[in-house]
C-alpha cells in the first residue's frame, strides 16, 4: 500500500445542495457522468449507489472503495468540490489502471461543473471517440495551437470536419483540454491523450463531444462527421 493520492479540485457556481443532488440523483448524474452507451445506467448504479459511504449532512461520500468527494461552501452561491483518490491497492493488475481512473475523474468532474453552470436540468447528447497512437488527437485535428490557452480564453478555429468551432477554454490539465463549443448548443469538447505506458504501450486518445438542443438529424450528421474523421485519423482502440 502507498499513501500516494491524486486529487481534482474545482469551484462550481452552484450551491452545495445542488451539487450534492447532482452527485446523488441518478437522473442528474446521467447529465454529466461519462458519455451515452447501453451500459451507462448500470455504470452509474455501480459507482454511485453500490458500496457507497456518505454523509449527506456533511456533504461527503466515498465511492469505488475509497475515492472521496467533499463539498464545502465557497460563498456567494458557489461550492468547492475536492475529489481524492483512494491509495494504490497493492494489486498489480488493478493498480495498472490507476492513472486511467484518475483521467476519468478529471473529465467527469469538469463535465459536472459544465452541466451545473451552463445547462442545469438539461439533457445532453454525446459522441464518444477513442483510439490509440502516439499522435495527440489535438494535433491530428489541427487544433494543437489551442493547447497553450488558459481557461476562460476565447478561441475560434476550424474543426477537422470542416465546421467552425468557437467558444472558450473550459479547463486544462496535464493530459486533457476542454473547450466550450457555441455551435453545439453551447456544448463541450473534451480532448484527451495519454502517452505510452506499459498497460497502454501505444498511448490512448479520446474525445467526448457533448451537445444540447440538436434535432435528431443535426445530431446524426454531427456524429457521422466526427466518426468519419476519427476513423481516418486515429487508430482504433
Amino acid at each position: 500500500m502507498t499513501e500516494e493520492r491524486f486529487t481534482v479540485e474545482v469551484t462550481i457556481s452552484a450551491p452545495v445542495g445542488e451539487v450534492w443532488r447532482a452527485l446523488r440523483d441518478p437522473e442528474q448524474i446521467r447529465r454529466w457522468h461519462g458519455w451515452h452507451f447501453d451500459g451507462l445506467d448500470k455504470e452509474i448504479d455501480f459507482i454511485y449507489a453500490e458500496h457507497v459511504t456518505e454523509s449527506p449532512q456533511e456533504h461527503w461520500m466515498e465511492v469505488q472503495g475509497g475515492d472521496r468527494f467533499e463539498l464545502t461552501d465557497a460563498g456567494e452561491g458557489r461550492t468547492h468540490l475536492r475529489m481524492t483518490r483512494a491509495p494504490l491497492s497493492g494489486d498489480t493488475e488493478w493498480d495498472a489502471y490507476y492513472d486511467d481512473v484518475n483521467e476519468g475523474w478529471v473529465t467527469f468532474i469538469h463535465q459536472l461543473r459544465f452541466a451545473l453552470e451552463r445547462h442545469p436540468g438539461a439533457d445532453r447528447r454525446t459522441v464518444f471517440l477513442s483510439g490509440h497512437g502516439t499522435t495527440p488527437p489535438l494535433a491530428a485535428a489541427g487544433l494543437d495551437a489551442l493547447a497553450g490557452l488558459a481557461p476562460g480564453t476565447p478561441y475560434e478555429h476550424a474543426a477537422p470536419t470542416g465546421e467552425p468551432l468557437a467558444g472558450t477554454v473550459w479547463f486544462r490539465s496535464d493530459h486533457q483540454l476542454g473547450l466550450t463549443v457555441d455551435g453545439w448548443g453551447d456544448g463541450l469538447l473534451v480532448v484527451a491523450h495519454t502517452p505510452p505506458v506499459p498497460v497502454h504501450p501505444e498511448g490512448v486518445a479520446m474525445m467526448i463531444l457533448t451537445t444540447y438542443g440538436r434535432t435528431d438529424e443535426e445530431f446524426a450528421d454531427l456524429e457521422a462527421r466526427w466518426n468519419a474523421w476519427w476513423s481516418r485519423s486515429i487508430p482504433a482502440a
